[in-house]
């Protein structure tokens, strides 16, 4: 019962921030929506920059925007997808959790974010 009143917590919040992504354009609304404090202080983009303006686009259907804004969020999600398949998963398919958690496939993660964060920076994604 906990773990069912959880998940539905979650998903509330989760429709209601993106109630409020698809109301609100970040690149609109900057008092509401906080800017990053990485590019704030150094004047380089971090691997996130962007995310909250290609959430907007998504939820209003314009992917190529969404791409322009954080290709690395775009490609991402099918990534998180799987990663929350894999904890639902957990206690009924240990192996495919251990899978899909396994430490090559997290440092592979960790390598295409940081190569993210130094291309886009290098060439101005």
């Amino acid at each position: 019962m906990r773990r069912l009143l959880i998940i539905i917590a979650v998903v509330v919040v989760v429709v209601l921030v993106g109630m409020v992504y698809y109301v609100l354009d970040p690149a609109a609304s900057t008092s509401l929506f906080p800017r990053c404090p990485f590019l704030e202080f150094t004047g380089f983009k971090c691997p996130g920059c962007g995310s909250q303006r290609a959430i907007h686009s998504l939820l209003h259907g314009d992917v190529s925007a969404a791409w322009h804004y954080n290709a690395m969020m775009l490609v991402s999600l099918p990534v998180l997808a799987v990663c929350l398949y894999g904890e639902a998963v957990r206690t009924s398919h240990p192996r495919r959790y251990a899978r899909i958690n396994s430490p090559r496939l997290i440092m592979l993660l960790l390598v295409a974010v940081l190569a993210w964060w130094v291309l886009r920076n290098m060439f101005g994604w």
